[in-house]
């Protein structure tokens, strides 16, 4: 079967039409007999599902979770409905990866009704992609460190998510291209208790305003027109997610790099591995990312192919 695999992230949209194991990249919906759309958010659903109206109103829920991402699947959903309407069109979620996730890792010290009455806690992003790359590199302790528009550290214990740095949202963790990172909550109070800015402009600076883009004064969140400056509390927020990803896995036996910045910006990478050199002996590997072929094999199966 030709499935066309339609990826659309925070930075960019990209199609696939995979068949078996070849991947053909393509620039505009073509004929497939089945999509398969990775969709970061899906809410109360993260297991592989047809795309019906019920999900596509909770993913439209979700937006308010996952703005830059949900958006951009909603258009890139509706696109293929159009060119491929009779085609079933399956949704794969990018968290069903961290559903292993301890509840130590995956608690916020938050009040409890916060957490059972409106299901506040870490529910990890990226896990096709780290689904991927612990497939690739089959190790006991395994650190995946996702790199890209988008940035994650995942810790993979015998190939089940254990911790990650993304939390509720794809806001939390390492600083990205345009994204913060994790920032104290208690700066963003005082922002918006001071009046100092909007609800809007506070989302617009955290997401598309921050990371890279921020530190450097660019306005740009492309690795290669980052500062030295910039690029420096980059890869000190990352070795410490290692570090931390380390503990949670027992130790660490492989370092894998992925995404943009991963797989392309080997000085990036280089001081990355250099900060945690002190954490032991562990092989050092760079995965090219391929969510394609995760995506279409779950929409295969969810077919029942």
């Amino acid at each position: 079967m030709r499935v066309l695999v339609v990826n659309a992230g925070s930075t960019s949209l990209k199609l696939h039409v995979v068949e078996g194991e070849r991947a053909e990249q393509v620039d505009d919906v073509t004929f497939a007999d089945a999509v398969g759309h990775r969709i970061v958010d899906g809410g109360v659903f993260d297991e592989t599902c047809l795309l019906d109206a019920t999900v596509e109103r909770e993913i439209e829920r979700m937006t308010s979770v996952a703005p830059l991402q949900n958006r951009a699947a909603l258009d890139a959903i509706a696109r293929t409905k159009a060119a491929l309407p009779d085609v079933p069109q399956v949704a794969v979620f990018d968290t069903t990866f961290h559903r292993t996730l301890p509840p130590a890792a995956s608690t916020y010290a938050v009040p409890q009704r916060w957490r059972e009455d409106f299901g506040i806690r870490r529910r990890g992003f990226h896990g096709i992609s780290v689904q991927w790359a612990a497939e690739q590199v089959r190790v006991p302790r395994l650190v995946v460190c996702h790199l890209g528009g988008g940035c994650s550290v995942t810790g993979v214990r015998d190939g089940r998510s254990v911790d990650t740095t993304m939390g509720f949202t794809p806001l939390e963790g390492v600083p990205m291209a345009t994204r913060s990172g994790s920032v104290d909550p208690g700066a963003l109070l005082y922002l918006l208790r001071q009046q100092l800015v909007s609800l809007d402009e506070l989302e617009q600076g955290l997401d598309r305003e921050s990371g890279l883009a921020g530190l450097s004064g660019t306005g740009s969140g492309d690795v290669r027109e980052a500062t030295a400056a910039a690029l420096d509390v980059f890869v000190h927020r990352v070795a410490g997610a290692i570090a931390s990803m380390a503990a949670a896995c027992g130790g660490i036996d492989a370092l894998v790099f992925t995404g943009g910045i991963g797989e392309h910006a080997a000085d990036v990478r280089d001081a990355i591995v250099e900060r945690v050199r002190f954490l032991g002996g562990f092989a050092v590997e760079v995965v090219t990312a391929r969510e394609e072929l995760v995506i279409a094999a779950e929409t295969l199966r969810a077919l029942g192919r």
